[in-house]
């Protein structure tokens, strides 16, 4: 067997941690789900010499309701039927990822253009729209969640410069977890969250989330 080159840097494993983080933030499902993406936050941190901040990162999502005895996706599943929550859940990992400046997003939007966004969103979403919708009306996403294919469900996630402004989430969905064909062409919006307060108090639901969620309910 032939002898080991020279090991990785500090530097080269926090790079390989930080592309890896990324990667798995989009597409969670393929990279085995949300235990895996807080196993490479965990490394993160660890190498960031601050092993306790995931903690009370999770300490701090669960006074807010966002962290649960099944972890972040456990508080969407109680919020959002029929979505894929691992990519919602992803949304949040994202803006704690964008605080500790590991995130890479596609796009980063203006001052002015997160403003209009965040003053408009929740009004915007009190009516029935569809991916292409939104992307009709914001633009493309700072970072999207979950694959390109329209009969998958996917969350769009929105983001200004300042790190301490919340992202802006559009959570879609195509019909149940393993529902085969989906219902609909393009996924339809459910809601959009954004906001640093309770959990439930962060989501404005479109009426077709309304609806799937007093069908869960009831």
């Amino acid at each position: 067997m032939p002898a080991p080159g020279p090991r990785a840097t500090v530097e080269e494993i926090h790079a390989h941690l930080v592309e890896r983080t990324n990667l798995a933030l989009r597409r969670i499902v393929i990279y085995g789900g949300e235990s895996v993406l807080r196993m490479m936050i965990d490394h993160l941190l660890f190498v960031e010499r601050r092993p306790e901040e995931l903690t009370r990162q999770q300490r701090e999502w669960e006074t807010r309701g966002v962290w649960t005895c099944r972890g972040v996706v456990g508080a969407f599943r109680e919020v959002l039927p029929e979505q894929d929550e691992q990519y919602a859940a992803s949304s949040v990992y994202a803006e704690f990822a964008h605080r500790c400046g590991w995130l890479e997003p596609d796009r980063v939007l203006t001052e002015d253009e997160y403003a209009a966004l965040a003053g408009r969103a929740r009004a915007w979403a009190r009516e029935d729209r569809t991916w292409p919708e939104v992307t009709a009306e914001f633009g493309p996403p700072s970072v999207l969640f979950g694959g390109t294919n329209p009969l998958y469900g996917k969350t769009l996630g929105y983001l200004g410069a300042d790190p301490r402004l919340p992202m802006v989430s559009f959570h879609l969905g195509n019909g149940e977890a393993g529902q085969w064909p989906p219902p609909y062409e393009q996924p339809l919006l459910l809601a959009v969250r954004f906001g640093e307060g309770p959990f439930l108090e962060s989501f404005t639901f479109t009426p077709e989330g309304e609806r799937r969620r007093a069908v869960r309910e009831s």
